[in-house]
C-alpha cells in the first residue's frame, strides 16, 4: 500500500506574514504605477543606447569586419597593442588630459562662482532675469557657438577689425594651435556656466539662514561666512559633482572640436573621442578605436568609483552609498 506524504506547509504566522508582505507590495503597485509608468521611457532610453552598445565593446577583441558582424575572428588583445604602439593615440591622449586639466581648473569653479553672485542678489526680479539670461547659450548648438566666437575672435572678426582701426597688431585666436585648448574651455565656461549654476543655487537655498544670522552676530563677515557657513552647507553637492566630472573626465567636447579642428589642424585638435572617430569610423580600424573607446570609460569608471570611496572616507555619501 502506497503512502501519499501530505505538503508540509508554512507556519500559520509565517504564512500570515508573507500575506501581509503581498499585500503591501500588490498596494505600493496600485499607488506608484503611474510613476513607474512616467519612469519608463526615460529606463527604455538608457538601456537601449547606453547598456545594449556596450555589447558592442566585444569589437576590441575581433578583427572586425561590418560584413562579419560579431562573427569576426578573435584576435584577444592585439587592438590594445596596436592602440598602445599608436604616437597618434598617445598625442590625443595627451591633449585630452591638457584639456582636462583646464576645465578643471577654470571652468569646474565658474559655475560656483556665478550662483553664489545670482544669491547674493536681493531683488527676485534682477535675480530672476540673470538665470534667464545666463541659462541662454546652454541650449545653442556647438556650431552657433563656434560660428560666434569664429565672428568676434576669428582673422576677420570684430575684435581684430577693431585693432586694425587703431593700428594695433592683430591677435591670432582661432587659427592658433597653441591657444586651442585655452578657446575651447573658454567656449565650454561661455556655453554652460548658466546652466551649472542650478544645482548649486539648490544647495545654497537649502543652507539654514540661522547659521548667517549667528556668524554675524559673532563678528564673522562676509568671507567668513562664505567659507565657514556656505562652503561647509554646499559641500556634498560640490563633491557629487566632481565625482561625477572625474567619471566623465576624459570626454572634452567631441562636436565643439570637430567643428574646429579645420582650423588649427589634428595634430592640434586630436582628442580621444576624435582619435575613435577618424581612426575606426573614416579608416575603418574598429578594433584598435573600439579599444580606444574602452579604456576611456574603464579609466572613467575607476576614477569616479575612487573618488566616490574617498568621499565616504570624508564622511560624505558621495553619488552611491556604501
Amino acid at each position: 500500500m502506497t503512502t501519499v506524504e501530505s505538503p508540509v506547509r508554512p507556519p500559520k504566522g509565517r504564512r500570515r506574514a508573507e500575506g501581509e508582505a503581498n499585500g503591501k507590495r500588490a498596494g505600493r503597485w496600485r499607488r506608484d504605477r503611474t510613476l513607474f509608468f512616467l519612469a519608463l521611457p526615460g529606463a527604455l532610453y538608457f538601456v537601449l543606447f547606453f547598456y545594449v552598445p556596450l555589447l558592442g565593446n566585444v569589437i576590441a577583441f575581433q578583427d572586425y569586419s561590418p560584413f562579419l558582424g560579431f562573427s569576426s575572428p578573435f584576435v584577444g588583445l592585439e587592438n590594445f597593442s596596436a592602440m598602445l604602439s599608436d604616437s597618434t593615440f598617445w598625442r590625443a591622449v595627451l591633449r585630452t588630459l591638457e584639456i582636462t586639466l583646464l576645465q578643471l581648473v577654470l571652468y569646474f569653479p565658474a559655475p560656483l562662482a556665478l550662483a553664489l553672485l545670482l544669491h547674493s542678489m536681493l531683488g527676485n526680479r534682477l535675480k530672476r532675469f540673470v538665470q534667464t539670461i545666463v541659462y541662454l547659450p546652454h541650449f545653442m548648438s556647438w556650431v552657433i557657438v563656434v560660428a560666434m566666437f569664429q565672428q568676434v575672435f576669428g582673422g576677420a572678426g570684430s575684435l581684430n577689425m577693431f585693432l586694425r582701426q587703431n593700428d594695433v597688431g592683430v591677435l591670432n585666436i582661432m587659427n592658433n594651435p597653441d591657444m586651442f585648448s585655452l578657446l575651447v574651455t573658454a567656449e565650454v565656461i561661455w556655453k554652460d556656466t548658466g546652466w551649472g549654476t542650478i544645482m548649486f543655487l539648490a544647495a545654497l537655498v537649502a543652507v539654514d539662514q540661522n547659521l548667517y544670522e549667528a556668524a554675524a552676530v559673532d563678528g564673522g563677515g562676509k568671507w567668513r561666512r562664505l567659507w565657514h557657513v556656505t562652503l561647509p552647507g554646499i559641500r556634498p553637492i560640490l563633491i557629487m559633482l566632481f565625482i561625477l566630472r572625474l567619471g566623465d573626465i576624459l570626454s572634452v567636447g567631441f562636436e565643439q572640436i570637430l567643428l574646429q579642428r579645420k582650423f588649427v589642424g589634428a595634430n592640434a585638435s586630436e582628442v580621444i573621442d576624435t582619435y575613435v572617430y577618424y581612426n575606426g569610423i573614416i579608416d575603418g580600424n574598429w578594433g584598435a578605436s573600439t579599444a580606444a573607446g574602452l579604456m576611456k570609460g574603464i579609466v572613467g569608471a575607476a576614477l569616479m568609483i575612487a573618488a566616490n570611496k574617498l568621499a565616504h572616507r570624508l564622511g560624505e555619501q558621495g553619488v552611491y552609498r556604501r
